[in-house]
């Protein structure tokens, strides 16, 4: 009867698991971290991955085991404890080596890819980021560009209660901004992050990058995208930090290496002319009125 069981509850598990893998480009995908568009954060998705089938293939082995010895030692075939066996020598050394294996195995290629994730060497860009209440600034320190990023209006219009303007109308609804984050692809970016008031998080899925601002720290992260996936790449604040923390998204604007720096030079001159001091009037020269009104003698 219990075998019998056993055998309709892996069919059943088989049956699911086949459904799962039928329905996987069809939605259930997104439940997975995303392999993203660079080097990095495949990477992570990998060790994810091999981690991930590790604990499937410890867990299998624990609760086939489990189950086989409550199917063949249970009380009804007449089973009866053993008191007797307190210690095993060869079984607590296989039992102490095989974790440290298995423990080796998962620690190597994750020490690889930590000090992979946090190499800023050999960086072509650098940028500033800081978080505020509730938005980013960006400054391209060797560029002499820095501007703003916030909500845009269409989204902040439309979360005010009692606007009248139905979200789903909305594209991009609390995931777009009125001035995105414009880099190259095929370039190393740095990034310094850091706070102006609270603890912020910049995190944008599709690169494997999430870096606390910490408000007087500087944090280092660095992202390089694939040179064949320019585009915009959406992300959010992923620290809790006050009332409107849901409304600081975050958008990347992935152009190409020449799109770049014609936006670049652009930007660059138009905040150098917005900035420029005004020249001062040029003295005007006293007029015939003035000089009749002057307190001193004509020469």
């Amino acid at each position: 009867m219990i075998r019998a069981k056993l055998a309709h509850l892996t069919y059943a598990l088989a049956a699911s698991a086949a459904s799962l893998t039928a329905h996987a480009e069809s939605g259930w995908s997104q439940l997975n971290m995303t392999q993203g568009v660079t080097h990095i954060s495949r990477e992570i998705y990998h060790l994810h991955m091999k981690i991930f089938w590790i604990c499937v293939a410890i867990g299998a082995v624990v609760f086939s085991v489990m189950l086989w010895s409550i199917v063949n030692y249970r009380k009804s075939k007449g089973a009866v404890a053993d008191v007797t066996l307190v210690h095993n020598t060869k079984v607590e050394i296989v039992w102490t080596i095989v974790p440290v294996i298995i423990l080796v195995a998962m620690a190597v290629p994750a020490a690889k890819t930590l000090i992979e994730i946090e190499d800023t060497t050999k960086t072509e860009l650098t940028v500033k980021v800081t978080g505020f209440q509730w938005g980013w600034e960006y400054d391209y320190l060797d560029d002499g560009v820095v501007y703003f990023s916030r909500l845009d209006h269409h989204s902040d219009a439309a979360r005010e209660l009692l606007s009248g303007i139905d979200p789903a109308s909305v594209e991009h609804y609390l995931l777009n901004v009125d001035h995105p984050f414009v880099v190259p692809v095929g370039t190393k970016v740095r990034l310094l992050v850091t706070g102006a008031d609270v603890i912020h998080s910049w995190w944008v899925p599709a690169f494997g990058v999430k870096k606390d601002a910490i408000p007087g720290f500087v944090n280092e992260a660095w992202f390089n995208i694939d040179a064949d996936k320019p585009g915009l790449y959406r992300g959010q604040c992923a620290e809790l930090c006050g009332r409107d923390h849901g409304f600081m998204p975050i958008v990347v604007d992935a152009r190409s290496k020449e799109d770049f720096a014609a936006w670049l030079k652009q930007k660059a001159a138009e905040q150098k002319q917005a900035t420029a001091p005004t020249a001062p009037a040029a003295a005007s020269a006293p007029t015939a009125a003035t000089e009749e009104k002057a307190p001193w003698p004509k020469s």
